[in-house]
Order: structure tokens, then C-alpha cells, then sequence
């Protein structure tokens, strides 16, 4: 009976699982066409409410366009390119930090090209832009910064950062400063990484159209979930921790009836845990800790 109706909730999760929303500010700002008022960017005239909760930061942000990619050519000025979503929580917390910073819109201001671009409204720049990230040895994830040449070469990625360097993590104006300073002095280490990160691109990208797929990967793949199941809490990570509903559409669908156990056990602790509002329903997109208590 347990069984029956974890398979049912398996189902609900896979249709309805999503991102508990946060409360999004009052984005209704006058937009006026072709100009930009005092006291906001060039962000103003955007009808994405992602980009239009970014159009009164310091930061004078432009819409990815070639407005701003001509004037990085025309300035000799690096990209800092910005992309993220309305209910991303990271998002939020970068935004706080830095782009609502006047030391950080300095940097930035005086020394970048910065464009913000909302995934949802081109998914094509971020999946093409994590794709790159991803190539150079990043987890991926959102915020995704990444710093382009002016001809539009990434050199340069990285997810969340705080405004400054601390714990062991470098910080965005270190790494702003950094990178703006390489650019000066030695711009030939950077355009040397841009070339071999298009080059590495390239060369994946022509391995995976001629690669045909391997008769043995249902089981590498079920093997690999099988190595990464957490046995006491479920799932398939330490934290943070995804529902990864696709890891568990998998397993039911290539999996044994031995991995089935897997799947329940994760929609066990879904259900019970702090993912699932347990007040006013629906489930968070994540949790902060391995045990789904902390949404």
C-alpha cells in the first residue's frame, strides 16, 4: 500500500515539482521607449520582470544586445554577462550583495561592459553559456556569470560569488579587479584561454554528433546512481539537495525492482521533510542540507 501511493506522489512530483516562488518587489516602473531616466540603467525599457528588478541597480546594465557588444569593441572593455531568473534564490542574494552595491557598480561601471540576461527569456544564451561553463570545469547552477573578451570569447565562469573574498572563496570585486588588471597587462593569457576553451568546445562537440551510444549505458548509468544513493536520508547528493526527479523517472523506468527502493525512500523523505511546505503545500526547489529539512 506504502509502495502504491509513494508511486502515486513519484507521479504528482514529476508534473507539479518546481520552484516555490519568492515574493517578487513591485517591478512597475514607468517604461519609456528609446531612453533611459535618472536613477535607472538601460534596463528600464525591458519587458522581462527579471531584468526590470535590475533596472535600478548602480549597475548600468544593458540588455544582451549590440548596443553593448559594440561598445565593449568600441571601449576595449571585458563583458561581464549576468545570467539568472526571477525565482532563483541565489539570484536575490547576489543582487543584494553586489549589484545593489555602489562599490561594486564602480568596478563594474568603470571597468566592464555589463549585460544581465534572463534565462527564461533566452534560453539559448544560457544553455550555451553553462555549456561553456560546464566544458571548463564548472558544476553549473544560477547565477551564472561569465566574463567575455570584447569579441565576445568566454575566458571566464563562475556561479554565486560574494561581494568579497572570504572563507577561502575569492570574492567579485577581487576577482573583477584581478581579471580587469590581466586585461591591462597581459591580455594575452586571457585571449590564450578564450581560444583553447572554443577549441575544447569545438572538439566535444564533434566527438558527441559522431559518438553513437553505448548498449551498455542504462547500466553504467543506473550503476553511477546506484554509487551516489544517500542510504540514510535518500536522493542522490550531500547538499544542496534536488528532488532530480529525472534520476528517479530513470530508475523506474531501466531500474530493478531492488532499485525501485531507491526512489521510495527519496519520496519518503521528500514528503516528510521541510522541501514539502507542509502548511500550505507544494514543494521548494531545493534544500540546503542533506536531510530535505532546509528549504
Amino acid at each position: 500500500m506504502k509502495k502504491s501511493i509513494l508511486i502515486t506522489m513519484f507521479v504528482l512530483l514529476i508534473l507539479f515539482i518546481g520552484c516555490k516562488e519568492e515574493t517578487i518587489s513591485d517591478t512597475t516602473s514607468p517604461i519609456i521607449e528609446d531612453e533611459v531616466i535618472e536613477g535607472f540603467n538601460h534596463l528600464i525599457n525591458e519587458t522581462s520582470p527579471y531584468l526590470q528588478q535590475h533596472a535600478d541597480n548602480p549597475v548600468n546594465w544593458y540588455p544582451y544586445s549590440e548596443e553593448a557588444l559594440e561598445k565593449a569593441v568600441a571601449e576595449d572593455k571585458l563583458i561581464f554577462l549576468s545570467i539568472g531568473y526571477s525565482t532563483c534564490h541565489w539570484c536575490h542574494v547576489m543582487a543584494r550583495e553586489s549589484f545593489e552595491d555602489a562599490e561594486v557598480a564602480k568596478v563594474l561601471n568603470d571597468h566592464f561592459i555589463s549585460i544581465k540576461v534572463d534565462r527564461e527569456e533566452r534560453p539559448d544564451l544560457d544553455n550555451f553559456y553553462m555549456n561553456l561553463y560546464q566544458y571548463s570545469g564548472g558544476n553549473g547552477g544560477w547565477p551564472l556569470n561569465v566574463i567575455l573578451t570584447p569579441d565576445n570569447k568566454m575566458f571566464y565562469g563562475a556561479t554565486y560569488l560574494p561581494k568579497d573574498s572570504k572563507n577561502g572563496q575569492i570574492g567579485l570585486i577581487d576577482t573583477l579587479t584581478y581579471l580587469n588588471e590581466l586585461w591591462l597587462d597581459d591580455r594575452d593569457k586571457i585571449l590564450s584561454s578564450a581560444d583553447n576553451l572554443e577549441q575544447i568546445t569545438e572538439a566535444l562537440n564533434k566527438i558527441s554528433e559522431d559518438k553513437t551510444i553505448d548498449s551498455n549505458l542504462d547500466d553504467s548509468v543506473l550503476n553511477g546512481l546506484r554509487n551516489t544513493f544517500d542510504q540514510i536520508n535518500g536522493g542522490f547528493s550531500t547538499s544542496p539537495k534536488f528532488p532530480t526527479t529525472h534520476y528517479m523517472d530513470f530508475i523506474m523506468t531501466y531500474g530493478s525492482v531492488d532499485d525501485f527502493e531507491m526512489v521510495y525512500q527519496t519520496l519518503d523523505s521528500i514528503i516528510n521533510g521541510g522541501i514539502n511546505d507542509q502548511l500550505e503545500g507544494g514543494f521548494h526547489r531545493y534544500t540546503i542540507d542533506h536531510e530535505w529539512q532546509i528549504p
